[in-house]
């Protein structure tokens, strides 16, 4: 995802269209987060 939004990013910048920057910025938000933050919570369950 962060790729992604990095390639939106940077066409958005070139081709200067306002809308694939704006979406490749939030998608290397999301992605910088999501890969930061734990999902499911830090501890480890054994059963």
């Amino acid at each position: 995802m962060v790729v992604l939004g990095i390639i939106l990013l940077l066409i958005g910048l070139l081709a200067s269209i306002n809308i694939l920057f704006v979406i490749g910025l939030v998608l290397l938000v999301v992605g910088l987060v999501l890969n930061f933050v734990p999902v499911g919570g830090t501890r480890r369950r054994y059963y």
